[in-house]
């Protein structure tokens, strides 16, 4: 799970590569979040590239800046700068504070400075290509542009349970997209892989979290997409050739293994199990609790 202090150089790094990307001062440091924010930074500058003519509406305009005006006063951005302490206290620890506080402050500033600008083109921008790309299925040209605001909705998660969410959303995209592709056997076959592949990650990190917390919540939200999910699988079986069915039943197949893994998972923490120290792609592998 990520901590807030994580969060924060996370938002300071996005803020540096999105100013590297437009032209700005380079920064030589690397940071282990860099592959998620790219796909971030590669939406911001496909935004700025081809920002659509969109009529903002005057409620969209003040509701916007209502909220930059909030999220500037909770970060500080702007505000004055604080009463001069008494000279004695002011010289206690003078070296630290000049060496050290000035240039942190001064970068926070800035990346809280470049994300806040950053929300509010994006806000405007996104409202008219995420309108856009929205219903776009593989073969649209905004297709794209809808996978790549789905990484960017990944890279700014705060928690692997908020990712887990996240996946199994785009799960039931995928599962939207692959009706309206049908007749296409490659197309289709191909919507269900990737619509499997983020049911896969929702599932493992959800598992992994209930898991490691001892706490069945995450698993309920498991189950619960996993019943709505396979009732929306199941109604590709209709009208659907032969290669179609056999494809579709393998989305059910995985399904049903991941229903069972959520059930024993559950039971494991019912039975105060350790936490598993083997996984697989659906997330922790549990022993059976004594006496099964």
């Amino acid at each position: 799970m990520d901590s807030d202090l994580f969060s924060r150089r996370r938002a300071e790094r996005f803020a540096q590569l999105l100013d590297e990307a437009n032209g700005g001062r380079r920064h030589h440091v690397r940071s282990r979040a860099d592959d998620q924010l790219a796909a971030l930074v590669a939406v911001g500058q496909r935004l700025r590239a081809g920002v659509p003519n969109v009529d903002v509406e005057p409620d969209f305009r003040t509701g916007l800046r209502a909220m930059l005006v909030a999220t500037a006063e909770r970060e500080g951005i702007g505000a004055p700068a604080a009463t001069p302490e008494p000279a004695a206290r002011r010289l206690a620890g003078a070296v630290t504070r000049s060496r050290l506080l000035p240039a942190v402050t001064g970068r926070r500033a800035r990346a809280r400075g470049a994300i806040l600008v950053g929300i509010a083109a994006g806000a405007v921008a996104v409202s008219g290509i995420s309108a856009a790309s929205e219903n776009a299925v593989p073969g649209d040209a905004l297709y794209g542009m809808k996978r790549s605001t789905e990484r960017a909705q990944l890279a700014l998660a705060s928690s692997d349970v908020s990712r887990g969410q996240l996946f199994l959303d785009f799960a039931r995209t995928r599962l939207d997209e692959a009706a309206s592709v049908r007749g296409d056997r490659a197309g289709f076959s191909g919507v269900l892989d990737d619509m499997d592949a983020d049911t896969r990650q929702g599932v493992r990190l959800l598992t992994t979290a209930s898991a490691q917390r001892s706490d069945p919540a995450a698993l309920d939200t498991v189950n619960t997409f996993v019943s709505g999910q396979r009732r929306a699988v199941s109604g590709l079986l209709d009208d659907a050739t032969r290669a179609e069915q056999d494809r579709t039943r393998r989305s059910l197949a995985l399904l049903d293994a991941i229903r069972k893994r959520s059930d024993a998972l559950r039971a494991a923490i019912a039975c105060d199990l350790p936490v598993p120290t083997v996984s697989d792609a659906l997330g922790p592998t549990p022993v059976r609790c004594p006496g099964d």
